[in-house]
């Protein structure tokens, strides 16, 4: 029975009939405790207590282009009021043109993609359910509402409305959405999924372009006919669109897109215009009218738009904007950058968690609220846009790659062990770092051989890393830094005392730019001139910069000191636009703050061990457990060793000159410790008393593991750049004073990390033979087989005591591995590997950076993010518009 006006359903005054549609009758009401006026669509039918859990999911949707649900009575629905007329309507007065069909299909889209991400399918999409308001945006009704409520079908009914034949029943056997509109297994009544909306969304997307119905019968029986047998015609559709039409329209679904967000992919193939003038055309119209009452992200969207055309219109000099952002709940920090802008500041890039937990990359243009995930990057890390946005560069499983931002297949352009840095120039080739101690590399952005740039040790440093090419693409910027000890010392952690170095890609000269400081970045001022932005000490640093001489003009000067950065990797976490924009990752850099050590069990429950924060490195514990021994950063240019007691919260130090003092390996007494310095490897008491002794003299070594035994000390030793695994035996009659003989060589030639397996039968080691860096076994002292452990990479391995289970860090150092073994005689065998547990680790580079427990139950490890209680959903980083107006207020360029 209609409602007439002034009637009360509730706290809800009715209005006026607004009409009628397959489930019921729509008024508009006014709710008199908000002072607001809505809809309400009343059921025929009561709703059942599964349309309630159904309804309440939906009301979790919160997205501009879908129509918010607000409450829900016994029998209707209350709605957001959308003001405006429907696609339908707007389609009865001809075909749609294609430029404005186009930005309606991307709104469409992006509504859709919203709710499919959290689990809710429309099942009745088509243009009766689509609002068009007034400023051109458009509204999805009923979105995640078709799968409830029941309304009786009436075969006569026309086909528009006809029949939304059930919104309660969701098993397969019973027909869901409306006939036109079906994908052919939900017209024969199959169970239904996010596919289902794509066949709809191909129906709804040709009718726009057309104004004819795809599918059409003189009554229900007859159109579902057709819809199971015909195939689609859609020859009268633009050209441009028909590809994407042939794959919403498969009747296969699972030929069918996966993803409504690949069909946003195959509408910008060709884009109707730039994405500049797409932000600015969308909203200037807000800009002008309340540009400084918008809010979080769309007031960021509003805001840079306007930056673009304002900048690109008027000089001028313009204020500072601070915005903050939240990338959404699956949002991950990256370990050296979380977020990376596009040259034209439309888009950003950055780390989710994806499925299984998995690190993969995300991007967002800034007008849009929904980020898309981009598939095939797993385990990706430090995203770079190519100067025409169109491509993002990654590193991932070893590798250098490149995906479409519009998603796709991930290219892979050639080996990149870690992420240290990549920068896309205009000439079309990518400089990198490819490996902790190594230089600069140059590849084509279309694969290739890389060709070698810069050589460290020419130039007595041990790494050159975080590449910017500058746009002229004549110079690159990057930072350089001495190892630990001097020519010939390893590479350690301090980057506090690194250099912004540039090198003439012409010259091949290198000028050292900035002392003290890293991470590097060209900041240009409209003219020949800029300035040259770093990092020291956690604080941001500005100077004049000429770009063409490649020299810094007058003293640095402090401008920015909520920027995080490591100092351990030399990374920061900002990036910038060519248009003016500073994104960046708020926080201490962690030489100021550190990291604490946890306790982690395979549930992911952390708590900690060493709550005392600290840049901490190598933790290994003694054969009892009761001790930690651990290197610790004692200032900017090395690390101690320190012991720390867990149950009584004392930590003795072991060494004190902060020579690179690190990777400790208790000897299998446990009152003895190896480890490695600048100079060589080292044996100490484990209680502080005494000093320590060498063992070895080399420039570059890494201490591993004991045999169990304690009469065979395994190292790594890094000739000529190219690490080789040794073991040193020993003589052990006094354990004071150990006596070396001689080094035997035990695996040549790219292999490293040699760890002595508890019956001290076996050695796991990592090797990068088959092109990316996994970890092997092999017996000990050999010969005999062969076994690769890992696929997609492996590095720092631990042998559980029980001798049944090998531990290792994943690709993208985040996280732990476990495979079980047996070993009888000369053979090994083993499970797949399998994620130990899904809690985020922070990997600090080159080095062991957890360890087991002796009763093989909980790690200690170093938390992500620095703290113990990192929560999904909070990752905000900053947007600083007119950025580069700022600097060059506060640190003239003349």
């Amino acid at each position: 029975m209609s409602l007439a006006s002034g009637a009360e359903l509730g706290p809800y005054r009715i209005l006026s009939l607004i009409g009628k549609g397959g489930m019921g009758e729509v008024y508009l009401a006014e709710d008199s405790r908000l002072s607001r006026n809505i809809a309400i669509k009343v059921s025929a039918a009561q709703f059942s207590e599964r349309f309630d859990r159904e309804a309440q999911a939906a009301a979790q949707l919160n997205h501009p282009n879908v129509c918010t649900l607000h409450d829900v009575g016994p029998n209707y629905l209350v709605m957001e009021y959308v003001d405006g007329e429907t696609l339908a309507d707007r389609i009865k007065q001809g075909p749609i043109p294609l430029d404005e069909a186009l930005r309606l299909a991307h709104q469409i889209i992006d509504g859709m993609e919203a709710a499919h991400e959290k689990g809710i399918t429309h099942r009745d999409l088509k243009p009766a359910n689509i609002k068009i308001k007034p400023d051109g945006s458009i509204k999805i009704l009923d979105f995640g509402l078709a799968k409830t409520a029941s309304t009786p079908a009436s075969s006569g009914a026309p086909s528009e409305n006809s029949p939304t034949l059930t919104m309660g029943m969701t098993e397969a056997g019973m027909i869901l959405g409306t006939a036109a509109y079906m994908a052919p297994e939900q017209a024969k009544g199959k169970v239904v999924d996010k596919r289902t909306d794509i066949w709809a969304f191909g129906v709804v997307l040709h009718e726009m372009l057309t104004a004819e119905r795809l599918f059409e019968g003189e009554d229900v029986g007859e159109t579902l006919a057709a819809v199971i047998k015909e195939r689609p015609d859609f020859s009268r559709a633009p050209q441009r669109v028909q590809r994407l039409l042939g794959r919403c329209l498969e009747k296969d679904p699972r030929r069918r897109l996966r993803d409504i967000g690949d069909a946003r992919m195959l509408l910008e193939e060709t884009p109707l215009v730039t994405p500049e003038a797409a932000i600015v055309e969308q909203l200037r119209p807000r800009v002008e009218k309340a540009m400084w009452a918008l809010a979080g992200l769309l007031a960021l969207a509003g805001l840079a738009g306007w930056g673009l055309w304002w900048r690109a219109t008027r000089p001028g000099d313009h204020p500072l904007i601070r915005l903050s952002a939240d990338l959404g709940p699956d949002a991950a920090t990256g370990s050296n950058l979380t977020a990376a802008i596009s040259r034209d500041g439309a888009r950003i890039a950055f780390p989710i968690r994806g499925p299984g937990g998995k690190q993969m990359l995300a991007t967002r243009l800034l007008d849009q609220s929904t980020p898309t995930v981009l598939s095939g990057t797993e385990n990706a890390a430090g995203p770079f846009f190519s100067p025409d946005g169109k491509w993002i560069g990654f590193q991932a499983d070893g590798k250098l790659k490149k995906i479409s931002v519009l998603g796709g297949a991930a290219l892979t352009l050639c080996d990149m062990q870690v992420d240290r840095g990549a920068s896309w120039g205009e000439d079309g080739n990518i400089v990198f770092t490819t490996a902790n101690a190594a230089g600069l590399w140059r590849v084509p952005d279309t694969g290739g051989t890389p060709q070698v740039l810069t050589k460290p040790p020419d130039k007595g440093e041990a790494t050159h890393r975080w590449p910017q090419v500058l746009p002229d693409g004549k110079a690159v910027l990057f930072t350089g830094k001495a190892p630990e000890g001097g020519p010939g010392g390893v590479l350690g952690p301090g980057y506090d005392d690194a250099n912004i170095e540039a090198l003439s890609l012409k010259t091949g000269q290198i000028k050292i730019l900035v002392r003290g400081g890293f991470y590097g970045r060209y900041v240009p001022d409209g003219g020949s001139t800029g300035h040259l932005v770093y990092v020291h000490q956690g604080v941001m640093f500005g100077a004049p910069f000429d770009p063409g001489k490649l020299e810094v003009h007058g003293a640095p000067v402090p401008f920015l000191e909520d920027v995080a950065s490591s100092v351990t990797a030399g990374g920061g976490q900002y990036d910038l636009s060519a248009t003016g924009t500073l994104v960046y990752l708020s926080g201490k850099a962690d030489a100021q703050s550190g990291w604490p050590v946890m306790w982690m069990d395979s549930s992911g429950k952390t708590e900690p061990l060493l709550a005392m924060p600290g840049i901490y490195n190598t933790p290994r514990f003694s054969p009892d457990g009761n001790l930690l021994a651990i290197s610790m950063v004692a200032n900017s240019r090395g690390q101690d060793l320190y012991v720390y007691d867990w149950h009584h919260d004392t930590m003795p130090r072991l060494t004190f000159n902060g020579q690179a003092n690190r990777d400790p390996v208790w000897a299998p007494d446990g009152k003895h410790i190896a480890f490695d310095a600048s100079d060589g490897l080292y044996w100490v008491r484990a209680d502080g008393a005494g000093e320590p002794e060498r063992l070895l003299e080399s420039k570059v070594v890494i201490a591993s593991s004991f045999s169990p035994d304690g009469k065979r000390l395994a190292y790594t030793v890094g000739a000529n750049g190219v690490p080789e695994v040794w073991t040193l035996p020993l003589d052990l009659a006094d354990p004071e004073h150990p006596k070396p003989g001689k080094p035997e060589l035990y695996l040549r030639t790219n292999v490293a990390f040699g760890m002595f397996s508890p019956d001290g039968r076996w050695v796991a080691y990592q090797s990068n033979e088959s092109g990316q860096l996994e970890l092997y076994v092999r017996p000990f002292p050999g010969p005999g087989g062969k076994w690769q452990i890992s696929t997609g990479g492996g590095r720092y391995s631990v042998w559980s005591r029980n001798g049944r289970e090998l531990f290792f860090d994943n690709p993208a150092g985040d996280r732990i591995m476990v495979t079980e073994y047996t070993a009888k005689a000369d053979s090994f065998s083993y499970s797949k590997p399998r994620v130990w547990s899904d809690k985020q680790l922070r990997y600090t580079g080159g080095r062991e950076y957890f360890d087991l427990a002796p009763d093989g139950k909980r790690f200690a490890v170093f938390p992500r993010g620095g703290t113990a209680d990192e929560k999904q959903g909070s990752v905000h980083v900053i947007f600083l518009l007119n950025f580069f107006d700022d600097i060059r207020r506060r640190i003239p360029t003349n």
